[in-house]
């Protein structure tokens, strides 16, 4: 058989951390995703789609995105098999029940809520699932796949979510653990995993397929989901498919000359409406320099989908080109060198500095507000 794996769906998920536009796109997004899963499934002919846990970002999302999830199927009229993980889990009254209330839930859709083998395609494949029933678990809900006996010939499919022990970076003792080697104790021909959400093989019959929308920076490796060919007895043969829209990139600049700010200005310059970006601005500049700085976030803002800049480590430092512009007078500029003076000698350097920075600020902002004469 052919089967489409994906996980960690996290519809309904809030991105908080950016502006309210741009985070209601991401979050639209996650059903987005859903319909280009369900466009990869009918190109590639498969007979089942299994989603290993974390459709559902969170127990409370809305009936409107409940029924928009199960809506977005459509474009596969094939199987699909959901697992619920620790974000959805299956508890006794859950997002799950929920959906089946609502009656929103297609016949074509099975909900893998118990821990009980799931034939399908005529008994020539079972799912074994090890569903989530409270968020976090600390036995392996995986171990009863090895006691199930099946009839020669079928396919074993093992579907669960949680984190295979020793294996995934600093979560060797995170919750919902599962045994290393766990397909080949269980004797499954194929091990659907979720939870990690980059793509990851762990062995050859067991994998992670990631989430299919890049949904976090610094994910080694997001926006994939797999087409994996399995029979009975046979290493499976596994393809990655490319499926995210939204690229997260990371970005960090170290700013002190002229030039460091061209190399700036030119890596914003070359980021696409694909783009989900953060950006880590350190150094010292000048007023003229901070003009460029925020120049060049507003144009990058207004081409890519979603940016979000910490400048808490710029320090800014007027020059004495920046001073002499603001042509302040009188008292305005007995202050500006009296706290010029006092960045060099007094004890409260800093403090002197950090008055010189506000005042000039806001004498340059006031300048440039005010119409000429």
């Amino acid at each position: 058989m052919r089967i489409l794996h994906t996980a960690d769906w996290q519809v309904g998920k809030p991105f908080g951390g950016f502006e309210l536009d741009d985070s209601m796109l991401l979050t639209a997004a996650r059903i987005e995703a859903i319909k280009v899963l369900a466009g990869l499934a009918q190109d590639r002919l498969v007979d089942a789609v299994l989603v290993a846990g974390d459709v559902f970002d969170a127990q409370t999302i809305s009936d409107k995105t409940i029924q928009q999830t199960f809506n977005a199927l459509a474009g596969f009229p094939g199987i699909w098999v959901f697992l619920p993980g620790n974000h959805d889990a299956a508890l006794a009254e859950s997002v799950w029940t929920r959906a089946q209330r609502l009656k929103a839930v297609p016949a074509n859709a099975i909900l893998c809520l118990e821990a009980v083998p799931t034939p399908i395609l005529d008994g020539r494949v079972v799912i074994l699932p090890a569903p989530l029933n409270q968020r976090n678990t600390y036995n392996d809900l995986t171990q009863w796949f090895s006691s199930h006996e099946t009839p020669e010939g079928v396919i074993r499919i093992g579907l669960a979510h949680g984190s295979v022990q020793g294996i995934l970076p600093d979560t060797i003792d995170s919750p919902n653990p599962i045994a290393q080697g766990r397909a080949a104790q269980a004797r499954l021909d194929y091990l659907a995993l979720g939870d990690w959400h980059s793509l990851k093989q762990v062995d050859d019959r067991t994998w992670y397929s990631g989430t299919p929308e890049t949904d976090r920076f610094r994910s080694p490796d997001p926006g994939y989901a797999l087409i994996v060919e399995v029979a009975a007895g046979a290493e499976p043969q596994v393809l990655a498919e490319k499926v995210g829209h939204y690229l997260w990139k990371s970005m960090a600049f170290v700013l002190n000359v002229p030039g460091d700010l061209d190399v700036f200005e030119e890596a914003l310059a070359e980021l696409s409406e694909r783009d989900v970006v953060e950006i880590e601005i350190t150094g010292n500049t000048d007023l003229a320099g901070r003009e460029r700085i925020h120049a060049a976030l507003s144009r990058a803002q207004g081409r890519i989908r979603a940016l979000r800049a910490d400048m808490t480590g710029m320090r800014l430092l007027p020059s004495q080109e920046d001073l002499d512009a603001l042509q302040a007078d009188g008292y305005l500029a007995e202050t500006i060198q009296d706290l010029r003076a006092q960045q060099n000698t007094s004890a409260d350097q800093d403090l002197a500095r950090d008055a010189l920075v506000m005042l000039a600020s806001t004498l340059h902002l006031k300048g440039r507000s005010e119409p000429p004469a």
